[in-house]
């Protein structure tokens, strides 16, 4: 039998990745179309624009990083 601690845990970790996951996909979405906007008249930016596409992936990182330490608590 599966106590509650164990599935709120496992409830938390879900939330920290599946929350992370959509704020960095609301993030991309705008920066991904405004970097679209300054490729079309400076392609040499190309190196700006990656990073600033590649920044808003930290959260999703974050989020695993916590549901990691999240569900090593289960097992331990």
């Amino acid at each position: 039998m599966v106590s509650t601690e164990v599935g709120l845990i496992a409830v938390g970790a879900g939330l920290a990745v599946g929350l992370s996951a959509i704020a960095t996909g609301l993030a991309q979405s705008s920066i991904g179309s405004a970097a679209i906007g300054v490729l079309a008249e400076k392609p040499e930016e190309s190196g700006k624009t990656l990073l600033f596409l590649v920044i808003p992936e930290t959260l999703v990182i974050m989020g695993f990083v916590i549901a990691y330490l999240l569900i090593q608590k289960i097992g331990g």
